[in-house]
C-alpha cells in the first residue's frame, strides 16, 4: 500500500534542498538516503533521495536531479509516497496510523453514534479528527486521550467524551499535545489525509 511519509515544503538555500513535512514515524527508514519515493502527483516522481539533514527542527531532503532553488521549488506541495505494509503497527500500543482510524465510527461512551471519521488532520501542537455527522456536517475533535478515551479496531469504532459544545460548533481553542496517530505516521492516499485536503506548512 501506498502511504503518505512527506510533504515537500518551501526550497531551502541555493542547492536544491527542500524543508519536509514529516508524515511517518520512522523518517530515518522511509526518508532515508536512497529512498526512491512515490509521488502525488504521480509525473513529478519517482524522487530519490540524495541526502538529508536537520536544520532547526525541521527535515531537510536534497533530491537526485534537484540541481537548485527553482528546481526545488517547483516541488513545493507534492506529496511523498512510499510502500507500507498495511498491516504494519506503529511501536507503541496507544498509536495509531491514520488508514486505520478513518473511517471508525465514533460514538459516545452510551453508544450513541457521532459519525464517521472522514479525515486525521496533522496540525501544529496536536492531531484532530474530522468526524461526518449524520446530518451531513463535519466536527473537528482533538485526539487527546481526555476526549478520545477509547479506539476499538477490533470492533470499528472509538469512544468520544466530548466536552460541553464540541459537537455543536467548530472546533475552538487548543488541546493537549496528540498522543495517536501523530505527525507522524505514514497516511494513506486516497482516504487518510487526502492531498487535496492538506494544510499548507505556512513557510
Amino acid at each position: 500500500m501506498l502511504l503518505v511519509v512527506g510533504r515537500v515544503g518551501r526550497a531551502h538555500g541555493l542547492r536544491g534542498e527542500v524543508l519536509v513535512d514529516v508524515r511517518t514515524d520512522s523518517p530515518e527508514l522511509r526518508l532515508a538516503p536512497g529512498a526512491l519515493l512515490a509521488t502525488d502527483p504521480a509525473d513529478v516522481g519517482p524522487l530519490k533521495v540524495a541526502t538529508g539533514r536537520v536544520h532547526s527542527g525541521r527535515l531537510l531532503l536534497h533530491f537526485d536531479g534537484v540541481a537548485d532553488r527553482t528546481a526545488a521549488q517547483a516541488l513545493r506541495g507534492v506529496l511523498l509516497l512510499a510502500e507500507v505494509d498495511p498491516d504494519a503497527l506503529p511501536e507503541e500500543d496507544d498509536e495509531w496510523y491514520d488508514h486505520q482510524l478513518v473511517g471508525l465510527d465514533a460514538v459516545l461512551g452510551d453508544g450513541e453514534a457521532v459519525g464517521h471519521v472522514r479525515e486525521v488532520l496533522h496540525l501544529p501542537g496536536h492531531d484532530v479528527l474530522a468526524v461526518a455527522r449524520p446530518d451531513g456536517t463535519e466536527v473537528l475533535v482533538p485526539f487527546v486521550t481526555e476526549i478520545v478515551p477509547d479506539v476499538d479496531l477490533a470492533a470499528n469504532r472509538l469512544v468520544i467524551t466530548p466536552p460541553p459544545g464540541l459537537l455543536e460548533a467548530p472546533l475552538q481553542g487548543s488541546a493537549q499535545p496528540a498522543r495517536a496517530a501523530t505527525a507522524g505516521p505514514d497516511t494513506q492516499l486516497p482516504g487518510g489525509v487526502a492531498a487535496g485536503a492538506d494544510p499548507t506548512d505556512g513557510e
